[in-house]
């Protein structure tokens, strides 16, 4: 027993005794030598320039990153000048068993809106180039003048009484008997100017409507914003700039309208926000039943989407849907009721809509007119193809932007990316003007 109590004092004694050897040992040793330095760390590589901002409202805001189909898509720059008229396109496009398409006029760089005077003058607005022209018709022999220049984004073109009403960004501007000063017209007198400076849907299709009254868009100013009460809406005015009021809201682009000849409803297209997908939301086909309704931008997308970003907490049965929807992104634009008598009775009271072809879709659609047809109701009954041929191989020869019937009942159509406007017409065949 007593050597069992003595073994662990044994081994701490032994231990204690190993332990001061060890540390004797250890300080006889030359110190360690001091570590050496790193190697001096190598500068950082240049680093690619930050790209510059995108500036408000550009369309590419919202496009993905990292995307090569999306990095592809921009805006489709047209020509800088108009097409000379032996190169306009009007020899492919087509049109129904009984049609006829010509080149009406050329050489009006980014040709737009139209609208008809009293004496057969046909007035075309432009989006970039700053000129309203005036196409006269005299003995058979088509003339094409520069009313205006130099004015910015005059877009919006209508006529009532001999005055022709001009839409620029920010103002609306009167040119009196227009028609009896074409060579020597006096300065537009600006009658309207309380609206927004932004670039962004900035530019303005204007009409006059049964009411007498001037109707003026104010789109919303960027691709999917929530914006102030000044915006995303279609306005009206007496025709000296007085009285304006607010018609409908939720209204994003809309760049072309008409009123229903035989409910005087007012129907509008409206173009679809961008970046979502390829596929949606589509452009729509809407119907103003009364004053003060909201069509859901940004919170709704064609009448059935809540949109992703700006939808929470909404439900698209708060607002008043479209009557049809007019393909994805396919910049459904300019729009007219045929009313005339020279097309046959399935077009009378049909809408005809110019779509001017899709940018941000890696297939194009549009680049066509619609025919759509109506129910009694004023609900759409049916969409059909009317002129196509713009489009081809995914690449655009031309782009529709505004139809408008003329007193004898043909219809014009604008063409921005040539510069030019083609007439349709129904009866014997005939071969296109080159």
């Amino acid at each position: 027993m007593k050597s069992d109590l003595l073994a662990p004092r044994g081994l701490w004694l032994a231990g204690a005794l190993f332990g001061a050897l060890t540390l004797g040992a250890a300080a006889q040793q030359p110190p360690n030598p001091p570590a050496a330095a790193p190697p001096a760390a190598s500068p950082p590589p240049a680093s690619a320039p930050a790209a510059a901002p995108l500036p408000p409202g550009s369309p590419l805001i919202g496009r993905p990153t990292g995307n090569e189909a999306a990095a592809k898509l921009a805006p489709v720059t047209p020509p800088p000048i108009a097409a000379a008229p032996d190169k306009l396109p009007s020899a492919k496009l087509k049109v129904p068993p009984g049609f006829n398409i010509e080149v009406y006029a050329a050489g009006m760089a980014n040709a737009r809106s139209l609208a008809e005077g009293d004496k057969g003058t046909v007035f075309v607005g432009s989006r970039l180039v700053g000129n309203v022209y005036a196409i006269t018709n005299k003995d058979g022999k088509r003339t094409v003048k520069t009313l205006a220049s130099g004015l910015y984004r005059p877009n919006g073109v209508a006529f009532k009484n001999g005055t022709l009403y001009i839409a620029e960004l920010s103002k609306v501007s009167r040119i009196d008997n227009v028609e009896d000063n074409l060579d020597n017209p006096p300065k537009p007198t600006v009658i309207y100017d309380n609206l927004p400076k932004d670039e962004a849907h900035g530019w303005k299709f204007i009409a006059i409507g049964p009411d007498n009254k001037l109707y003026v868009p104010v789109g919303q100013p960027g691709n999917n914003v929530l914006h102030d009460d000044d915006h995303g809406q279609i306005r009206r005015m007496n025709l000296d700039g007085s009285g304006a009021e607010v018609i409908a809201r939720g209204v994003r682009n809309t760049v072309g309208f008409d009123w229903n000849p035989e409910t005087r409803q007012l129907y509008f297209t409206d173009n679809g926000r961008d970046w979502m997908s390829e596929d949606v939301p589509e452009d729509e086909l809407n119907r103003i039943t009364k004053v003060g309704e909201h069509f859901g931008a940004p919170y709704c997308l064609q009448g059935n989407i809540v949109d992703p970003e700006f939808g929470w907490g909404k439900s698209c049965s708060e607002f008043t849907p479209p009557v049809a929807l007019m393909g994805p992104h396919s910049a459904a634009l300019g729009m007219r009721f045929y009313t005339g008598t020279m097309f046959p009775k399935a077009y009378k009271n049909a809408i005809l809509v110019a779509r001017h072809g899709s940018w941000n879709r890696s297939k194009k659609v549009g680049g066509d007119i619609l025919a759509v047809k109506l129910n009694k109701d004023g609900t759409v009954k049916s969409t059909e193809p009317f002129i196509t041929g713009f489009l081809e191989n995914n690449s655009y020869i031309g782009r529709p932007v505004d139809v408008m019937q003329m007193k004898d009942g043909s219809l014009l159509v604008s063409d921005d990316w040539n510069g030019a406007v083609y007439r349709v017409t129904y009866g014997k065949p005939r071969v296109a003007a080159q």
